[in-house]
């Protein structure tokens, strides 16, 4: 089966396609750095969208979802974001964790697998 690779950088490629599953890198706010959790998640999640169109398909076919945040007091202000702009009863398989990211001024960062 063929493996198509977009946005292909150095250490790693934004978008995978393998078969009718498409793989997203982890995505951080890069316009948002250091701005509020809020800030960051519309950023991601537009983003997510761009890329997802990009590779023939869009969130209403996510399969799953890792997110990561720096601090879980600001659980609710990122799931306020993303509740939002799930599509309802296409929500995916998700998991959520607190940790260091990168750069200090990342405060949440999120990588989905989708169909296509």
């Amino acid at each position: 089966m063929k493996v198509e690779r977009q946005e292909v950088g150095a250490r790693m490629s934004q978008i995978v396609i393998h078969g009718d599953t498409v793989y997203l890198a982890g995505i951080v706010a890069h316009q948002n750095k250091g701005k509020s959790v809020t800030d960051q998640t519309r950023e991601i999640v537009a983003t997510i969208d761009k890329y997802l169109a990009q590779a023939g398909t869009n969130k209403t076919k996510l399969l799953s979802a890792n997110i990561w945040i720096t601090d879980m007091a600001n659980f609710a202000e990122m799931n306020a974001v993303w509740d939002a702009w799930v599509a309802p009863g296409q929500t995916p398989a998700r998991a959520c964790v607190e940790a260091k990211l990168a750069a200090p001024d990342y405060k949440v960062e999120i990588m989905v697998m989708a169909a296509k």
